[in-house]
């Protein structure tokens, strides 16, 4: 009986694996939608050229520069749109500077073609520490999230634990500086409302706990 009981409590506390597969293709199908095929618009630019996105009202494109060789070092620029015509408009570099500003040039021209910039959208390695922020906070909201899993999978049933609120508010913290970095006014507005409820949940456990100290002496001193 005692061993019967003990093998189903032991098979109580085993989690499931369907949800974190589940968890695995989702993400998976979030970055095949975000850069696949039809996800970021790609243009046939010229072998070695130096790209920057840019946006132009609601369309986005890429700024092109190409050094032709040595002997002719001025840069060439070809500006891409997104659903526009099939063949770029040609830029000198005094046009250029006109559409973009002098400074987005440069950066184009000086650009190194590395591939870190390219992936996280950013031009300077000062940048990497704010991309680093968000992954911070994204990894703490995922965080939370696991932990309430494996919590609730233990007990077979829905349980928030005070740890979760924590994580949840540093996430808030780290994301909301980094979309505000961003210039996200989607992502600053998700974790705005967000940041105030986890820091007013943990007020509330707090002052929870102190009613209960404060209950647990008067009974006590009831008592004697």
């Amino acid at each position: 009986m005692n061993a019967a009981r003990a093998g189903e409590q032991a098979g109580k506390k085993k989690i499931k694996w369907e949800p974190a597969a589940l968890m695995v293709i989702v993400l998976a199908l979030g970055l095949w939608i975000a850069f696949g095929p039809n996800g970021r618009p790609r243009f046939p630019t010229r072998p070695g050229a130096l790209t920057q996105t840019v946006r132009i009202g609601n369309t986005r494109g890429l700024l092109e520069c190409h050094v032709p060789d040595v002997s002719h070092p001025q840069p060439r620029f070809r500006l891409w749109i997104k659903d526009g015509p099939a063949t770029p408009r040609e830029l000198a570099l005094a046009e250029a500077r006109e559409l973009f500003g002098e400074r987005f040039v440069e950066q184009t021209v000086n650009a190194d073609g590395n591939p870190v910039f390219r992936a996280l959208n950013i031009t300077s390695w000062v940048s990497i520490v704010w991309v680093g922020i968000g992954v911070l906070g994204q990894l703490a909201f995922s965080g939370r999230m696991v932990l309430q899993w494996i919590v609730s999978e233990k007990k077979r049933q829905s349980v928030i634990t005070e740890s979760f609120w924590w994580f949840s508010l540093f996430g808030a913290v780290t994301l909301f500086s980094y979309f505000v970095w961003r210039q996200d006014p989607v992502g600053i507005l998700g974790q705005a409302s967000g940041l105030v409820i986890y820091a007013r949940n943990l007020r509330l456990i707090y002052k929870q706990k102190r009613r209960n100290t404060r209950k647990a002496a008067a009974d006590s001193a009831v008592q004697d």
